[in-house]
């Protein structure tokens, strides 16, 4: 999936990515950013999300559109074992558009 933080140039986008614990167990994710841009894009909360049984957690992606061009960026989410239960890596390409420009 893919991500997309719109907006007018020098603004912060905040996106949230919401992820389901379909499962009886807690899973726990940890979060890491890859690429060109990577470190255009941050976690304003943290880089971590622990998802209680049949629950939803949520990681909030930041990113403030600098410059003209599109930045592009993987966001990974990786299991933390909890209770010796592994939930599946994930990964979300993230790109940046300039929607406008103001002065």
């Amino acid at each position: 999936n893919t991500i997309v933080f719109a907006g007018i140039l020098h603004t912060t986008v905040v996106k949230q990515v919401r992820l389901k614990n379909p499962s009886n167990v807690t899973l726990a994710y940890n979060a890491v950013l890859l690429g060109r841009d990577a470190a255009e894009f941050s976690f304003p909360k943290g880089s971590t999300v622990t998802i209680p049984p049949m629950h939803q957690g949520i990681l909030n992606v930041e990113f403030t559109i600098r410059f003209l061009y599109p930045a592009e960026a993987v966001l990974i989410l990786f299991s933390n074992k909890v209770a010796r239960v592994d939930g599946a890596t994930m990964a979300f390409s993230l790109k940046s558009e300039v929607k406008n420009i103001e002065p």
